[in-house]
């Protein structure tokens, strides 16, 4: 296992246990999250060794590398999904006029299938083989191994996408800053991630589906992920919900505790009504370089 020593957003050395949470998903191994004690940012401590963190995604149980429907939860999932894309595409072009695009951790390529179809120009950078295996055959899809990231020219890219990938990445500073270089001057970087913030984090703790260890290596808060990509040369531009990952991630952890996963519905929609205190489940946001 790999000790973190350093804290990604303010480079603190000093952290408190915040919560033991198991790997539902796959192994049932417990893993630990910890505090900052100076800036309060979460992140999952000890972490898989690079070359093992892998083994920790083969499962069709884990839905973002798969095109499974067994189940409700999953079959929910893939429906609206459908509906997301295009929103997704939407918020793009409404953000920006370029139409290089660059989606990190492209998974099995749904979304660039769905931009390149809107007039995008665009490829993916994805570290899983069979991923991208399945992106090329099913979507046609260009999609490059994780080390192309740090070939890519600088300045190339109009903008860049990452749907719930920052929390899976492995060398978090040193991507960012590659980010930053290849991103053009007026380019946009959107960013998806769960809010361990919002009501339904709080209200299910350790059975929070989206606390996802130890895939998730870092728990953000609207405040982190403003902080960290102010220090690496970004400014926040705007916040975008999304509502749906609420339901999704509610009645996955009603599953994780054994309830009836529908009763997630509930929860979710109660998230959303209390979001304006607490944050959306998950949220999108909006970075523009400085």
């Amino acid at each position: 296992m790999n000790n973190i020593e350093k804290c990604a957003v303010c480079h603190g050395q000093e952290f408190d246990t915040f919560l033991e949470v198991k790997d539902y998903m796959i192994t049932q191994e417990q893993f630990t999250i910890v505090e900052c004690k100076n800036c309060g940012f979460h992140f999952t401590n000890p972490i898989p060794e690079e070359n093992q963190i892998g083994e920790y995604y083969k499962s069709e149980e884990y839905i973002s590398h798969s095109s499974t429907k067994k189940g409700v939860i999953n079959f929910l999932y893939n429906v609206v999904r459908n509906h997301t894309l295009k929103q997704k595409v939407k918020w793009i072009k409404n953000t920006t006029g370029g139409r290089r695009l660059l989606d990190i951790g492209s998974g099995t390529g749904h979304f660039l299938k769905t931009a390149n179809e809107n007039g995008f120009s665009g490829y993916g950078i994805e570290p899983d083989d069979d991923a991208r295996s399945f992106a090329h055959k099913e979507h046609h899809i260009r999609s490059c191994a994780q080390e192309e990231l740090y070939k890519i020219d600088t300045k190339s890219v109009d903008v860049i996408t990452m749907w719930h990938v920052l929390e899976h990445v492995y060398h978090l500073e040193k991507d960012i800053e590659e980010i930053h270089r290849i991103l053009n001057s007026s380019g946009k970087l959107f960013i998806a991630v769960p809010n361990m913030g919002s009501y339904d984090a709080k209200y299910y703790g350790e059975f929070w589906a989206a606390y996802d260890v130890p895939r998730h290596l870092y728990h953000f808060q609207k405040t982190d992920i403003s902080k960290l990509f102010l220090k690496k040369g970004f400014a926040l531009e705007k916040v975008i919900p999304m509502r749906f990952d609420s339901y999704y991630v509610s009645m996955l952890s009603e599953k994780y505790k054994k309830r009836f996963s529908l009763f997630g519905f509930v929860i979710g929609f109660i998230s959303n009504m209390k979001a304006k205190k607490n944050g959306y489940s998950s949220q999108v946001y909006v970075f523009e370089k400085k």
